[in-house]
C-alpha cells in the first residue's frame, strides 16, 4: 500500500522566491483552466479534456505576454490543469462540489513536482527549477508517487507517496464499534474513550489569544481606513503573521490528537472495526453545533482510522447512517424513538441503563449481526 512521507524543507532565500513563483503559477494555471471550462459550459459544450487545455497553454506560453511561465517547471502547470479537470469531472458525477477559483489569500499554497525528476541525495532533494534543497530528515530513495510541495504558513514541506508492504499483525477475535461525537471524540465498545481536544486548556488559551489578535487587527484596519480602501500597515502585517501561526498551531494540535487517537484504537488489533457513516454536511447545517463539529474534524478522523485499518489488515465496516445505534437498546434490542440529544444516559424499559454513547458503540460492534 502507498503511505505518505512528509518532510520539512529548509530553502535559501533565493529558493523561497522560486517556490512562491511555482505556487503562483500553479494557482494561475488552475484558474485559467477553470475559466475555460466555465466558458465552455455556458455555451452548452462538453468537458474539455486536460490534453486539449495543455496544448492550448503550450501555444500561449510562446507569446511575449506569457513568457514568464517558462520561469517555472512546465510540469507544474500541466498537473494544475489535470487537477482542475479531475475536479470538474467529479463535480458532474455528483461526488464533490463545483470547483471554485483559487485566491492567493485563502487557497492552500502548493504545487506538483514530477516524480521522475525528484532526486534524493542524503538530506537533500532536487526540486525542478529550484535546485538542491536541504530537508529536516532523509527520505527513502525509492519510487515516489504524487510529490507535492506545500507551505503551511510558517514552513515549506515536501510530501511523497511511498509504496510500503503491510506489517504482519496477529488480530484478536474482537469486533470493535466506535461511536464519534462532540462531547467525546470517540467512544469504543470496549469502554475506551478519546477526549475532545478542543476542551483542553492549551487549545482554549490559543483560541482566546486568537480572538484577541483578530479584534486587534480589525481595529487597526478601521483606524487606517482611507475612504473605501483599507491600508495594510507594518503592524497589521505583523499581527496577521501571528494569527497565521496560531491557526497553524491549533491545526497541528488537533491533527496530532487525531493521529494519536486513531493509532490507539487500531492498535487494539480487532479483526473488524465498525464506524457510523455520518452525514457531516447535514450536521453542519445546525447553527448551534456547526462550529463544534467542524473543530472535531470527524471526517478526517474516520479517514485516518480507515487507512490504518487497511494497513494492518483489519476489516473496516461503515454502518448505514440510518442504522439506529443511538436509539437501540444494547441489552434487549428494542428501539426508543423519543430519545433526545440532551439525554446522555440511555434508559430502557427493560431496566437497562448505560451511557448513551457507549450503548451506541456496542450496537455498532454488532452491526452485521443486527441486520
Amino acid at each position: 500500500m502507498i503511505l505518505a512521507k512528509k518532510v520539512r524543507l529548509k530553502p535559501t532565500r533565493e529558493q523561497t522566491i522560486q517556490l512562491w513563483k511555482s505556487v503562483g503559477t500553479a494557482r494561475w494555471a488552475y484558474n485559467w483552466a477553470l475559466a475555460k471550462q466555465e466558458e465552455n459550459y455556458k455555451i452548452g459544450g462538453e468537458i474539455i479534456s486536460d490534453r486539449i487545455l495543455r496544448k492550448e497553454l503550450t501555444i500561449l506560453k510562446q507569446t511575449d505576454e506569457f513568457a514568464w511561465l517558462y520561469e517555472v517547471s512546465n510540469n507544474i502547470t500541466k498537473q494544475a490543469i489535470k487537477d482542475l479537470c479531475d475536479a470538474y469531472k467529479r463535480f458532474f458525477e455528483g461526488l464533490t462540489h463545483k470547483p471554485r477559483f483559487k485566491s492567493s489569500r485563502k487557497s492552500k499554497a502548493s504545487f506538483y513536482n514530477d516524480n521522475v525528476k525528484l532526486k534524493v541525495k542524503g538530506n537533500k532533494v532536487l526540486i525542478e527549477k529550484v535546485g538542491w534543497t536541504v530537508t529536516s530528515e532523509t527520505i527513502p530513495n525509492e519510487k515516489y508517487f504524487n510529490p507535492r510541495i506545500s507551505f503551511d504558513g510558517k514552513y515549506w514541506y515536501l510530501s511523497v507517496g511511498i509504496d510500503t508492504s503491510r506489517p504482519t499483525v496477529e488480530l484478536t477475535d474482537v469486533s470493535l464499534g466506535v461511536d464519534v461525537g462532540i462531547n467525546k471524540l470517540a467512544i469504543c465498545s470496549d469502554g475506551e474513550k478519546k477526549k475532545n481536544i478542543n476542551k483542553t486548556i492549551s487549545v482554549k488559551k490559543a483560541e482566546k489569544r486568537l480572538r484577541r489578535l483578530q479584534r486587534q487587527v480589525s481595529r487597526k484596519y478601521n483606524k487606517n481606513k482611507e475612504g473605501n480602501r483599507f491600508v495594510k500597515t507594518g503592524n497589521i502585517i505583523k499581527i496577521e503573521k501571528k494569527i497565521r501561526h496560531l491557526h497553524r498551531r491549533l491545526s497541528n494540535i488537533r491533527m496530532n490528537h487525531l493521529h494519536q487517537s486513531s493509532n490507539d484504537i487500531v492498535k487494539t488489533k480487532p479483526y473488524r472495526l465498525v464506524m457510523e457513516n455520518l452525514n457531516i454536511e447535514g450536521m453542519m447545517k445546525n447553527k448551534h453545533l456547526a462550529k463544534a463539529i467542524a473543530k472535531q474534524c470527524l471526517y478526517e478522523f474516520k479517514r485516518q482510522v480507515q487507512y490504518k485499518c487497511e494497513k494492518y489488515g483489519i476489516e473496516f465496516v461503515e454502518a448505514n447512517k440510518w442504522y439506529p445505534s443511538s436509539k437501540m437498546c444494547s441489552s434487549c434490542g428494542s428501539i426508543k424513538n423519543d430519545i433526545k440529544l440532551s439525554d446522555r444516559l440511555y434508559s430502557c424499559k427493560c431496566s437497562h441503563k448505560m451511557d448513551r454513547d457507549l450503548n451506541a458503540a456496542i450496537n455498532l460492534s454488532r452491526y452485521e449481526l443486527a441486520i
